[in-house]
């Protein structure tokens, strides 16, 4: 080990540490197998930190091995989940059959989401939709990086993102009814 090489992994990469335990967390689910994880992470970044191209996105290095650990080592020794295809997932939610053309709503944000409630909610999907949205909208990598983090296509992260988005907005749609209400003619302004 030089100095050399600690040093600047110690400046390029241990500084995600946060990142690689949180992204982690979000992908177990649990504590302990996130640290487990974490670590695992850690130390082949370590081995292979000689690979690793200075100046580019760490970050989304470290994420691409947390995922691929995640996948190859932790998710492969889970049970398999019963598979459902994504029509009918769309379906039990309510949604018509959209074209990839269509354009997507604003989400309604009513107040009182709180945040154990959208945790639930993306625990709810499934696992590439719910790697999806962490990787875009929580870690804030590009489609790009997502994709080379989630090793596939630029435009199944796009597809998954929209589903993802969607029955996100589904669940907590169903978690708020009570703050819907209708404006009638004589309350509008």
């Amino acid at each position: 080990m030089t100095d050399e090489r600690r040093a600047r992994f110690d400046t390029e990469a241990l500084v995600h540490l946060g990142a690689v335990y949180g992204a982690a967390y979000r992908l177990t689910r649990d504590a302990d197998r996130a640290r487990d994880l974490s670590q695992d992470a850690m130390l082949r970044a370590w081995r292979a930190f000689g690979t690793y191209t200075p100046g580019t996105n760490a970050r989304a290095w470290l994420l691409r091995i947390v995922y691929s650990i995640f996948v190859n080592d932790y998710h492969r020794d889970r049970r398999a989940p019963a598979t459902q295809s994504i029509e009918a997932l769309e379906m039990q939610h309510g949604f018509e059959p959209v074209s990839p053309a269509a354009p997507v709503p604003d989400p309604w944000q009513p107040e009182g989401w709180t945040e154990p409630a959208v945790r639930e909610a993306l625990d709810a999907l499934p696992d590439d939709f719910r790697t999806a949205v962490l990787l875009v909208d929580v870690e804030e990598l590009s489609y790009e990086e997502a994709a080379v983090v989630m090793d596939c296509a630029v435009g199944t992260v796009r597809s998954r993102l929209f589903r993802a988005r969607r029955l996100l907005g589904a669940s907590l749609r169903a978690l708020a009814p009570a703050q819907r209400r209708v404006i009638t003619k004589s309350e509008a302004p």
